[in-house]
């Protein structure tokens, strides 16, 4: 493309800074380059096998062969392309692709060989997760550890900074800034363990995933055991029992993790913009900047806006993909195939919004004034303090008592409360006590693990 204005989607043209790096996993580009790897070194290990007429291949050759991939051009996809419109088939298109190459590397006599008793979907269903494993492991979990380390350092910076809690809205018990915080770094956390456990599962067992072609072939061949070794060489799991295609259970199960951790950011960009619509975080302001195209004033809290707004569609692709790849009819239909060649688009969705987290985390200012003024403006909330030392020292109904005191009058003060403590029935010692509760010392217990 050359102008990122004419792109038909953003993520191509006005995102394109933050995606571009998936276009080496996702991209049609990188799908041919996926497939020759797939398709080369099954050849090579093919030729391991020492059957009849193919023998093994010289460490030379094999560096040729695995040049096919490793110097894959823009060129070389054209090439492909261009099969592509006489055979009207995509992995026909690379196998011939291949073998024009092994013609001028003087391997005529291994052409054959390649894709050898395989289908397309051998090849496809082991080129596709093995670019989202390798996505994964450099591109989304990095982001994602990044995300949650840049909230944990917001966390720790204001752990023990008090805030006023609202349940259903309402004043409430209050907590501080940090732990508020690192609710969500534990949330994060868990889910992105689990993440990094997805099993990469392959299928690879030809055309309906009985090895049919194979075992014609070669029937002393252990095909299983190769099939399986194969595809762990190359970091996947081998399905086992299949139809023509890899069922997606575990693809499925990585894009539920993805949609569960993509949830937690869209509830901590809710949350976040509430804190910064009542003042208690405020936002840097970049020179050349504009808020609101009518107000001057504004600062909008954009960053979060955009994250919510891109974690959510991509959600949707992510549930579609869930649902929808596990299901084929009988032996295979094609539908998961157009499907497959969208995968990449969630997680570029995936990837703006945590961009933009980031972004607006590093924006982000603490407005301690705000903090302070609300706990003063809502002294109530220590009632609930009150009320359980009192149950402890066995004083008859203090629910009822603070209850008859506070209940739909929060804007009561100090100076009341204490007045109500000194009118209770309990010693000096437990009036003392009492009265050195705060909005600002009644936050519990602030938990965090490092």
């Amino acid at each position: 493309m050359t102008n990122f204005l004419e792109a038909l989607s953003p993520i191509d043209g006005r995102y394109v800074k933050q995606t571009q790096a998936l276009r080496d996993y996702f991209s049609e580009f990188a799908l041919f380059r996926y497939r020759i790897r797939v398709e080369v070194e099954y050849l090579i290990s093919l030729s391991y096998l020492s059957l009849p007429k193919f023998q093994p291949l010289e460490p030379q050759q094999v560096a040729q062969l695995r040049s096919l991939y490793t110097d894959f051009t823009i060129e070389h996809a054209q090439e492909i392309k261009q099969i592509e419109l006489r055979t009207n088939h995509d992995i026909k298109a690379v196998e011939y692709f291949i073998k024009d190459k092994l013609e001028g590397f003087g391997l005529s006599d291994v052409k054959e060989w390649v894709h050898f008793g395989l289908t397309s979907q051998d090849i496809n269903n082991t080129a596709i997760p093995l670019s989202m494993k390798e996505s994964a492991d450099t591109i989304i979990f990095p982001n994602l550890d990044t995300l949650s380390h840049a909230i944990m350092k917001l966390a720790m910076e204001w752990k023990d900074i008090p805030m006023l809690a609202r349940t259903h809205g309402q004043a409430a018990s209050p907590t501080t800034v940090g732990k508020e915080l690192y609710v969500f770094v534990e949330r994060l956390n868990i889910q992105i363990e689990q993440l990094k456990k997805t099993v990469w599962a392959a299928k690879f067992g030809g055309a309906t995933g009985n090895f049919n072609a194979h075992k014609v072939a070669f029937p002393q061949t252990d095909w299983v055991n190769f099939a399986n070794e194969f595809v762990s060489s190359l970091g996947l799991f081998r399905s086992k029992t299949t139809t023509q295609i890899e069922h997606y259970d575990h693809l499925a199960a990585y894009c539920q993790n993805m949609m569960r951790i993509n949830t937690i950011l869209i509830d901590f960009c809710r949350d976040v913009w509430m804190y910064i619509s009542m003042d208690y975080f405020g936002q840097r302001v970049n020179a050349g900047e504009t808020g609101s195209s009518a107000m001057p004033h504004k600062v909008n809290p954009i960053d979060f806006e955009n994250a919510e707004g891109n974690l959510g569609f991509a959600n949707s692709m992510l549930d579609h993909f869930a649902q929808k790849l596990p299901i084929s009819r009988l032996q295979r239909d094609l539908s998961d195939s157009t499907v497959l060649r969208n995968v990449g688009v969630p997680f570029a969705h995936c990837l703006i919004a945590f961009q933009s987290i980031h972004k607006g985390l590093g924006k982000l200012t603490l407005n301690e004034n705000a903090l302070s003024a609300d706990l003063k403006n809502h002294t109530v909330v220590i009632s609930e303090a009150i009320q359980t030392i009192l149950r402890r020292e066995g004083y008859p109904e203090p629910y009822e008592a603070l209850k008859g005191l506070t209940r739909g009058n929060n804007r009561i003060g100090l100076t009341e409360i204490h007045r109500f403590i000194d009118e209770l029935q309990v010693s000096d010692l437990i009036k003392t006590e009492l009265k050195q509760i705060t909005p600002e010392n009644y936050t519990g217990i602030i938990q965090f693990e490092s």
